[in-house]
């Protein structure tokens, strides 16, 4: 059912939609400058420049099989009822380099990859010839006969074939995965150019909070956002670096924000809504030019965003991004923002994940006219995807957002989208069962 959430709920003019939120916050963030890594721990990064190959691979023409290699005019008109005999000359294994060269009525026994020798066009198949027979009555092998035809360069692999000299074999821009990584240790890269991982830290802000494996006296919680926002730095392909809790008081803010200042980033979590500590919303706004958004989205309202700038006068800046505290509203927020951010710093396009559309199994609904981010858990049946809520959406329940594999999508504009509705799905993970 359409409705026009202007007139239902007017306070919502003021918000800055998703889309809004992200274009302003990413004009803040570039690629980051490149470094040399391993190839083998490359995985994920961004090339940051053109790869030229420097060679030709293979470098020279090689045996596509194990077999004879042989002049093709030799074995022209060979059958299995007249076989073409030739003398054998030689042998050669992958990584020999041939120094007798093939000539009519006589052929060298050649491995997958040896290099073919001068004289030689063609690769005659071990299953093309005799060879079992005669091997079964003597142990050396001085002739061969050949039962069918090898036309010109057959079974050869023929030099630059996979890469030519001063071909670009991977442009900038360029994701890597294992294929990059074996092309680039084709050529002989031990190492390769990419836009570095940028360090995250992220501090936690509150009196109530106390770190994982602490004693948690009465009264108090967990902080669970620190790690949880960390783990998601992490899968987004940045360095997570936890800087701890903060207390609701000037001096701890501003101890933690500069141990966090050095980072490319520095992401917060509570003290943005309009229910929290005015001190928390002071400590930022002094040390740098920080706005404060309430986003049309349901969780994670509440969004800040800025500049902090070190309190030393040294003139380092870095960007902050504040996100919700409840942990379900800080995660998607994060999701919907700083995954994003991290992905332009790799160099990365900073697209949305994969999207489906799929079938509710349960109803989305929606009171304030904002978009409706329900965490739902994706199955394929029958060829259709179906999206089944989690439970209990309160934006503090971390086990609902455990359980999910994708976030189910109402728009701002609708107030219902009823079991049986199609609906766009973020997909968060693809387990198996939904392939």
């Amino acid at each position: 059912m359409t409705s026009h959430p202007a007139h239902r709920h007017s306070h919502t003019e003021a918000m800055l939609t998703v889309e809004e939120a992200l274009e302003r916050i990413l004009s803040f963030f570039e690629p980051l400058e490149p470094a040399r890594m391993p190839i083998a721990e490359a995985g994920g990064m961004v090339i940051s420049e053109d790869v030229v190959s420097h060679l030709d691979v293979p470098p020279l023409d090689n045996s596509a099989m194990d077999g004879y290699a042989v002049a093709s005019q030799s074995v022209s008109s060979a059958a299995p009822h007249a076989p073409a005999t030739l003398r054998v000359i030689d042998k050669l294994a992958a990584g020999d380099l041939p120094t007798t060269p093939v000539g009519p009525g006589t052929a060298i026994r050649i491995m997958t990859g040896a290099p073919v020798p001068r004289g030689a066009d063609a690769v005659v198949p071990f299953e093309d010839t005799d060879e079992v027979e005669r091997r079964l009555k003597a142990r050396t092998l001085d002739e061969i006969s050949v039962r069918h035809p090898a036309g010109p360069g057959s079974n050869v692999r023929q030099a630059g074939r996979d890469l030519a000299r001063g071909q670009t074999v991977l442009r900038r821009g360029t994701v890597i995965g294992p294929s990059q990584v074996g092309l680039l240790a084709s050529l002989g890269h031990a190492t390769v150019s990419v836009h570095r991982r940028p360090v995250v830290a992220i501090l936690s802000t509150g009196d109530e909070l106390v770190e994982p494996g602490l004693p948690l006296p009465e009264g108090r919680i967990y902080d669970s956002n620190g790690a949880g926002i960390a783990a998601a730095v992490m899968e987004a392909g940045g360095t997570p670096r936890q800087v701890g809790t903060a207390r609701d008081d000037l001096e701890s803010v501003n101890a933690k924000i500069d141990e966090g200042i050095d980072s490319d980033m520095l992401i917060t979590s509570a003290g943005v809504s309009k229910g929290d500590f005015d001190m928390v919303k002071d400590v930022l706004t002094r040390r740098g030019s920080m706005q404060f958004w309430s986003v049309r989205m349901r969780p994670a309202k509440p969004l800040a965003f800025g500049l902090l700038s070190a309190s030393d006068g040294s003139g380092r800046t870095v960007p902050h991004l504040g996100l919700p505290g409840n942990p379900v509203s800080a995660l998607v927020a994060f999701e919907q923002f700083g995954r994003l951010a991290i992905a332009k710093m790799l160099g990365r396009d900073p697209a949305m994940r994969p999207r489906v559309r799929a079938v509710l199994t349960d109803p989305i609904h929606n009171t304030d006219g904002r978009r409706v981010y329900a965490r739902a858990v994706v199955t394929k049946r029958d060829g259709r995807y179906y999206a089944s809520l989690t439970g209990d959406q309160s934006s503090n329940l971390l086990t609902s957002m455990a359980a999910a594999n994708g976030l189910a999508i109402c728009p701002e504009d609708l107030e219902l989208k009823q079991a049986g509705d199609e609906v766009d799905v973020l997909m968060l993970r693809w387990p198996p069962e939904v392939f």
